[in-house]
């Protein structure tokens, strides 16, 4: 394995872009800020083994400390590599393919680590002219500056029921960056039902032709009614109308996977997500 250097970027796209529903933060992260890293907490350095005809699989870290992989033929033979690569780092979490994610903590020595969040999702995926809008009141709006604090609030819930965030001041304060980004990025939609906002869904990562579902939250007391379908569909109608085709998202619970598969998703995986109970070191 070596470092990428900035002409590995197009074979690397390339490369992710055969394998879309496992490597949407990766190509996010590449698309907005190249293969070196940088002090945006999204931004990650790649890591590349090379194959005959270009990468054969790749594993990045984001500044933040997550760690992510797609690396389609990952063996026991590659793991030494991918340690070798990644010594001295520090890792906060990690997701990706289950099955590449339980060897890529294995490589790091991080398969008995306590974590907050260790969790195998459905993974999902539909093609968009495929999109079911299911009926029901409501109307789907961008926020706007009145909303913002709500929107944190929610946000925050959101963190700490669905990521296994901890309660405090610390996520509030991640969570007010988070949808400072999103806003700014035009990612985030809210459902509004009799002049107030009732659910919130957004995109957690999207390029021109294909979008990633994430941060779905209705409050505890309005669940159950449909609004968190009408809200993604509304949202997924609106960027299939700016070009997108694919959409992927994975699903936090029983409940949350038969309201995508009501819109039309279809299981097509496993996705796993990993979050440290504190960041460790890789030990060389």
């Amino acid at each position: 394995m070596r470092p990428a250097r900035p002409g590995d970027a197009a074979p690397l796209a390339a490369f992710l872009a055969r394998h879309p529903e496992t490597s949407m933060f990766l190509r996010q992260a590449l698309a907005t800020h190249g293969v070196a890293g940088g002090a945006d907490r999204f931004a990650a350095r790649f890591w590349l083994a090379e194959g005959a005809q270009g990468p054969r699989g790749c594993v990045a870290l984001t500044t933040s400390g997550l760690g992510m992989i797609q690396w389609p033929g990952l063996s026991a033979a590659d793991l030494p590599g991918i340690a070798a690569a990644l010594a001295r780092e520090r890792i906060a979490g990690m997701n990706g393919a289950a099955g590449q994610i339980a060897l890529l903590r294995r490589a790091l020595g991080l398969s008995q680590a306590a974590a907050s969040l260790d969790r195998t999702e459905p993974l999902y995926r539909l093609a968009l002219d495929a999109l079911v809008l299911p009926e029901g009141p409501g109307r789907l709006r961008p926020p706007d500056e009145g909303d913002r604090a709500l929107v944190e609030r929610w946000r925050s819930a959101y963190a700490i029921e669905a990521l296994g965030a901890a309660p405090g001041r610390a996520t509030e304060i991640e969570e007010r960056a988070q949808v400072a980004g999103l806003i700014a990025q035009d990612r985030l939609r809210l459902w509004q039902e009799e002049g107030e906002p009732v659910a919130m869904t957004s995109f957690n990562a999207r390029l021109p032709d294909i979008v990633q579902v994430g941060g779905v939250w209705t409050p505890p007391g309005g669940r159950g009614r449909g609004r968190a379908r009408r809200a993604v569909a509304a949202h997924l109608a609106e960027a299939r109308g700016q070009g997108a085709g694919t959409a992927i998202l994975f699903a936090a619970s029983p409940a949350a996977a038969r309201a995508y598969e009501a819109i039309g998703f279809r299981q097509v995986g496993s996705y796993h997500l990993l979050m440290l109970a504190a960041p460790a070191r890789v030990t060389p």
